[in-house]
């Protein structure tokens, strides 16, 4: 009777095991061990809670949402990453936002620095009104060394509509030098500017990109995610004094 209720214990603690073999039969020669040396010492007594349970607890893990991941790398470059749980190469993007902040910043607070030295350089050397002055009409001044030169152009080549008043849109500058200092102020606040729109392509281009890294991550993350079930078996011995011994086995599920 012994050794069929310990070949049973064996058997079903097999089949419930599978998930996790090695530990399963490590766990299982300790509860058969202790309870052929129970019944050995004590065969009459009667075993009212189990003596034998297998456990694997149930997982509360759930799939990722690709849309959030989306939002969060389009918020902040790398937080799809973290959402997905792999921040390890989120950090890059994150790192990567930082930095073009800055150039951003940087490269906006230059031209705008510059841009007010060619105005102000303008007006006390050029004889410039800054009143209702285009961008195209500063960069013409940097050209040509006075309105005449560029009216007299813009009539040869029938362009009558660009024609200045000299009214109103007046420069002169007393020599080349004055022209070509006016020239590199006015360069160097339009390269600033040129960079500042390079920046934000830059940011944005760096969002796109996590968002698709994030993607890729949960997508990868779901796909590894295997469902757990939770399951406890126990087993035990009744033996009673006006019935026969019983073998009983409880098997517990959860989803």
């Amino acid at each position: 009777m012994k050794k069929i209720f310990l070949l049973v214990v064996l058997f079903s603690s097999i089949i419930f095991s599978q998930e996790n073999p090695i530990k399963s039969i490590i766990e299982l020669k300790q509860q058969v061990a202790y309870l052929r040396d129970s019944l050995n010492q004590n065969p009459a007594s009667v075993i009212q809670n189990p003596v034998s349970s297998i456990q694997h607890p149930v997982s509360n893990t759930r799939k990722k949402n690709a849309g959030l991941a989306i939002l969060y790398s389009l918020v902040l470059p790398g937080m799809g990453e973290l959402y997905a749980g792999s921040y390890e190469s989120g950090k890059y993007f994150t790192i990567a936002d930082g930095i073009l902040w800055g150039v951003f910043a940087g490269f906006n607070i230059y031209g705008n620095w510059q841009e007010d030295n060619y105005k102000s350089f303008a007006q006390s050397r050029g004889g410039v009104s800054s009143d209702g002055k285009d961008e195209e009409y500063y960069a013409n001044i940097g050209i040509y060394q006075n309105i005449d030169d560029y009216n007299t152009e813009r009539e040869l080549n029938r362009e009558y509509s660009k024609v200045y008043k000299t009214s109103t849109h007046y420069w002169q500058w007393a020599g080349n030098d004055e022209r070509k200092e006016y020239r590199s102020m006015w360069s160097s606040s339009e390269s600033a500017y040129n960079n500042v729109r390079f920046a934000v392509g830059a940011l944005i281009l760096n969002r796109i990109v996590s968002a698709i890294n994030a993607v890729r991550l949960v997508s990868a993350y779901n796909k590894n995610l295997t469902e757990q079930i939770g399951w406890n078996v126990s087993f035990g011995v009744e033996n009673t004094a006006t019935l026969p011994s019983s073998f009983t086995v409880n098997f517990v599920k959860s989803f």
